[in-house]
């Protein structure tokens, strides 16, 4: 309850739309093999940004 206004940071919102592309790109892999193949790239290319957020912190 005490998180319930808190703001969510950059890393979490990308996390979030990176499991949404991979979901995404799950369900299209029945129908749509070359939509599902774009959006297999976008996730991989927002997985590659937290990486680089992940490696600034650390610095």
């Amino acid at each position: 309850m005490f998180g319930l206004f808190k703001k969510k940071s950059e890393t979490e919102k990308l996390q979030l739309k990176y499991k949404k592309l991979l979901e995404e790109a799950h369900r299209l892999s029945t129908t749509n093999r070359s939509a599902s193949d774009e959006k297999m790239f976008q996730a991989n290319e927002v997985l590659k940004e937290i990486e680089r957020i992940k490696e600034q912190k650390a610095e």
